[in-house]
Order: structure tokens, then sequence, then C-alpha cells
């Protein structure tokens, strides 16, 4: 196996070359890309409806075409999924991804054409293993399996042709054959629909493989890693998996788990790497170890463009290409891609912490932010407030929560927090003033309406019992990897249907 793994860890680290090219010309790059999608639309019924012919260049793309979500895209896609071709994209469509993103009802079934599988989901995931091989030249990672947490929906048939699963089951059905030998469990176990019975199921099949690697959503690594020390009577997961070495993670914010994840993992040669990896397509990896940025992948197939956060509400929003970005500001991205989504508004919010090479952060979602008094908190504000609080009062964080309190009579308004704990602070009202006083220090808007309580008084914070957002996801068959916790909301909905269910437990 050691022969295989050197082979394998040369054969990864020769893509490097390629990944340093474009971060030296990521203008070049861009520009051959969006040529290269326009062309290739042409002749679709989209590209006509444009007139991709005598699109010349990226400033002519953005006054033709409008900024499209997927509400004004759906009635295209649901002709895809009735088997029509050559509607947004020229190859045929076989494969969507069903993404929900947020606990909301309504399902978004995205488009996966072979170009995107081939030159972005999976190129992604090798260029991923390439940044780590040439990141740990002596990694041993190939002489074990991989232990990945998949979707959480079945492949399930739209008609003779077109298929549909989440994003990880959609990518796990088209693996290649060698790459199924490397990962375990089978997949008969990884596409299991019952969240609950698969950890159960996963657990037996995992513990007596040699896990050199993990891939999962944060919360549902630790449900495992917990099933497993259970069923094994071990202490941490290294007694499990002596060889463990790298663990692959994205979907929520690494920093309140980090704490978790040294006791379950209890060595400081574990390499962790985060991802930015969704349905419409594979985004940014952490190409340096000692920093939590992600290098923005400029050559999968997308075509880039930024729309400040503060144009996000105008009909139709002036985005801003590569070149143009500035650092430390918050952007909702805009994307055209290799599977048919054109000028796409994904919902992501970013800022970028380099402009050479273009590294990124993921700062929130557009719709999931509090803004009921002027104070525009987003999950980055929140993220830090909650780590910080964490720090000093040896809390750990399993999940949570956030809406307004509305200004009732002479009243000021708040926030009102639902916080499930995996370790209770050791002082709850202290965990509350550090996550406040950080909150001002990080958002000077927070800051003044929170001036002697004139706007915003101290915040309300529900120390909620355990697993009281699990239990929630469950009631709303939201179990799963593509499933969160809608963290930040603008109105009360989650976290007054969050207080419901806690009194009548």
């Amino acid at each position: 196996m050691a022969f295989v793994n050197s082979i394998f860890t040369w054969l990864m680290k020769k893509r490097i070359h390629q990944i340093e090219l474009f971060m030296k010309y990521p203008y070049d790059v861009q520009e051959e890309w969006f040529h290269n999608l326009i062309d290739s639309a042409e002749n679709t019924e989209w590209g006509k409806l444009y007139d991709y012919k005598s699109i010349l260049t990226p400033q002519q793309y953005q006054e033709r075409v409008p900024i499209q979500n997927y509400d004004t895209l759906k009635p295209y896609i649901e002709r895809m999924l009735n088997g029509e071709q050559n509607i947004l994209w020229p190859s045929d469509i076989k494969w969507f991804a069903k993404s929900s993103g947020t606990t909301s009802d309504r399902s978004k079934f995205i488009p996966v054409s072979q170009e995107s599988l081939e030159e972005c989901h999976f190129k992604g995931g090798k260029d991923m293993l390439s940044i780590y091989c040439n990141n740990r030249p002596d990694n041993q990672m190939f002489t074990g399996k991989g232990l990945v947490l998949g979707g959480s929906h079945q492949v399930n048939q739209l008609n003779e042709d077109c298929f549909y699963g989440d994003l990880s089951a959609v990518l796990i059905k088209n693996l290649p054959i060698w790459a199924e030998y490397y990962r375990t469990p089978d997949m008969s176990i990884a596409l299991m629909d019952n969240y609950e019975i698969k950890m159960d199921r996963m657990a037996e099949a995992t513990i007596n493989e040699n896990v050199t690697s993990i891939s999962g959503v944060p919360t549902w690594t630790i449900v495992l890693a917990k099933k497993v020390l259970e069923l094994t009577g071990k202490q941490n997961l290294l007694e499990v998996w002596p060889n463990l070495e790298l663990y692959i993670h994205g979907a929520v914010n690494f920093a309140p788990y980090r704490e978790q994840f040294k006791q379950l993992i209890p060595s400081d040669e574990m390499y962790y790497l985060e991802t930015y990896n969704a349905s419409e397509g594979f985004f940014g990896i952490q190409d340096q170890d000692h920093s939590e940025e992600m290098l923005l992948m400029l050559d999968y197939g997308i075509f880039y463009e930024f729309v400040p956060m503060e144009n996000i509400c105008e009909e139709n929003p002036k985005a801003l290409m590569l070149g143009e970005v500035e650092l430390h500001k918050n952007y909702a991205i805009v994307i055209s891609t290799n599977g048919g989504l054109w000028r796409y508004m994904i919902g992501d919010t970013i800022q970028f912490t380099s402009l050479s090479p273009y590294r990124i952060k993921i700062t929130g979602r557009t719709k999931h932010f509090i803004n009921a008094f002027g104070e525009e908190v987003i999950i980055d504000n929140a993220e830090q407030a909650l780590t910080k609080a964490c720090q000093e009062t040896g809390a750990e964080i399993k999940d949570y929560t956030a809406g307004p309190i509305y200004f009732k009579d002479e009243k000021a308004g708040g926030h009102e927090w639902i916080i499930e704990f995996d370790k209770q602070p050791n002082d709850f009202e202290k965990f509350v003033d550090i996550m406040d006083n950080t909150l001002r220090a990080v958002n000077s808007d927070y800051d003044a309406k929170r001036f002697k309580d004139m706007a915003l008084a101290r915040p309300m914070v529900h120390n909620a019992p355990a697993n009281t957002f699990y239990n929630w996801l469950k009631a709303k068959d939201k179990l799963g990897g593509q499933h969160k916790v809608p963290r930040l909301a603008n109105e009360r909905k989650y976290v007054d249907d969050i207080l419901e269910m806690m009194k009548s437990v």
C-alpha cells in the first residue's frame, strides 16, 4: 500500500502547477471561461433568447442578461426535469442535485451536466487532495480509506433518463470505480434515507476499517464519532483509527466545533481542510495549512461576478467582476456555469481576504442576517462572538439560531437567541455578556444601537435542552447533511417555532 500511496501522491501533486497558473493569471483564466461558456450555449433556447452569438464581452453580457435566482430559472428547470434538452445547456442533463440549504419546505433542483461533474465537482475533489498532498508530502492517506458522510436521500428517478438526489448522492453514484475502493462505508449505507439508522450502520461498518480521512459536515461528524466511541468503548477516534490524518469539512463555520474535534482527535498532526462545495458548483479550497482562507478556484467552468451587499435589494444590482472587488467587503456571489446557471445568485455572501491570489471566507447568506433595527448583524459577526464567548467560558456549542425582538410599548428591541450547548459555559451570564460585547466590537452598527439600550437591549438567550435542534429538524423531516439550522433570521419564524416546541417537551 505504501507504493500505491506514493504513486497517488505524485499524481495528485502534478495538478499544483495548473493551480499556480490561475493564481498568477486570474483575469485571463476567467475571460477564457467566459467565452467558452457563452460559445457553448449560443444555440440553446436560453442562448438564443439573449442572442449569445452577438455577445463579445462580459460587459455586454451583464447589460443583456439580468441577474437570476432559482425562481426566475425554475420554469426552464422544470422543463428539463420533464426530459427536455438544450434549454439552458447544450449537453444532455440527466442529473439534478436536490437542494434546500435551509429548513424551507421548498426544494431546488440544480441541473448537473456531465461537464459540471467532470470539470467542476470531481476536479474540485481531486484538487483538494492535490493541495493536501502538496502541503503534506509525507502523508499516508492512500494506505487506508476515506470515511464519507454521504447524502441523506436515495437517488430517485424522475423519468426514463433523469435522476435526482442531494449533491453527495449524485457524486457518489457517478464516481469512477477506483474511487469506490478507497471510500467507506459502501453505497448501500452511504445513501440511506433514515439518518438515525444510518449513523448506527455507518459506525458499525467503519470501526474495523483503516480510516485515514473523514469528510463531512461537522455536526453530523460529531454525531457519528460519538456513536463510534460508544460502540468501541474507546476514549477518542485515534484509538479506533490510529492512522487518521485528515478531516475535510464545509457547509458551516468550523470555529465553534474546533475544540470538540481536538478532544475527539487529540493530535497536533491532524490536518483540517475546508472546502466550499455547493450543489451549484465547487468554489473554494483551503490551500494553506496555517490559514483558514479558501482559494477561489477559477478554472472549474464558472464565471464569477460579485454584488456588493449594500446594493443587494436593487431590482437589477450592478455586479462587479474579479478585478473590481475590494478586500473585506461583503459580496453576494453570482455565477455562470457549465451546468446552465446564468448570472445566478447562489445566496451566499463572502469577503475577499486576499487579492493576489484571490482568497475568500464565507460570511453568511443573503437572506440570513438580522437587520430589524439597522444593526446589520451577519453570520460572520455571530460566529466571532460565539467563538470568543466559548473560549472564555469553556463552553462548546452544538447549534443555535437567533431572531429579532420587536419594539413593544416603551421597551427597546433586541435579539433573541436559542443556543444548545455540548458543554455548558462555566458562567452563563458571563457567556451572554462576552457574546454581546464581542458583537459590539466587530459590528459598529450593532454597537451604536446598543448604546445605553436605546434601540437594542442586551440579548435574550435561551439555554436549550439537549437534542432541541435535532428534534426540531426531525419533526420537519429535515435530518441530513443538506439541511442546516438557519443561524440568523430577520423575522421570528424559526425562533418562535423552536420555542413553542421547547414548551411542549
